[in-house]
């Protein structure tokens, strides 16, 4: 049988780096979405507790968005400023998204407060497909 005492200092030394870097992703992801929700023109939550699909389908879609890049980052982050700094230009580019399908559809917001949920599905997956090109560069 193997000794686990190397495992064991292992786990001790690396515990307080990973928890660290998973607090400020986390506090990051938070951040941008709380920023994105009070950028967007419309009241995701209150849509949301008043039972709008649209308004749940786009700001899940903007928790994913949000979510990938930073994941990624996170794995290869050589330390929390490459959190941060690629937290920030998720959150662009995730803003970018909701104008570009805005500039496409017309009125989106008005549409995510109509629960219309083609334009809520279609935002969410231009938000995925964001995070996923951005989460390839970020790890690139």
């Amino acid at each position: 049988m193997t000794d686990p005492m190397p495992v064991i200092q292992s786990l001790l030394s690396g515990l307080p780096i990973f928890l660290l870097h998973l607090a400020c992703a986390t506090l990051a992801w938070l951040a941008a979405l709380a920023l994105y929700m009070w950028i967007t023109p419309h009241d995701e939550f209150a849509l949301i507790r008043a039972g709008n699909d649209a308004a749940a389908i786009s700001l899940g879609g903007a928790a994913i968005g949000l979510a990938i890049p930073l994941a990624l980052c996170l794995a290869g982050s050589v330390n929390v400023w490459d959190i941060m700094i690629w937290g920030s230009v998720t959150l662009v580019l995730q803003l970018i998204a909701f104008r570009f399908v805005d500039f496409l559809l017309g009125s989106l917001s008005a549409r995510i407060e109509a629960n219309e949920r083609s334009a809520a599905i279609f935002l969410a997956m231009m938000k995925a497909a964001i995070a996923c090109l951005t989460a390839a560069a970020v790890a690139g």
